[in-house]
């Protein structure tokens, strides 16, 4: 382990901790390892969700009441 982590207390909900326990066996890898590229999946995508978000920042605004009728004339809903 390198010097330049950090350690933490995660409560885990116990069949969550069995399966990366199992997870870890199967794939030589160790439980931190495992979460370690979990959460850097999860940050990822948000990275590109806010991306997402200020591309679009410029497209107007759609109103979700005209959106429905919409969908209900077009015979969607």
């Amino acid at each position: 382990m390198s010097t330049l982590t950090k350690r933490a207390t995660v409560y885990l909900d116990p069949a969550l901790h069995k399966a990366l326990r199992l997870q870890s066996i199967e794939t030589s890898r160790s439980v931190s390892e495992l979460i370690n590229d979990a959460i850097r999946r999860e940050l990822a995508e948000d990275a590109r969700d806010l991306a997402a978000f200020e591309e679009r920042a410029g497209e107007p605004a759609l109103d979700f009441e005209v959106f429905v009728r919409g969908l209900k004339r077009d015979g969607t809903l």
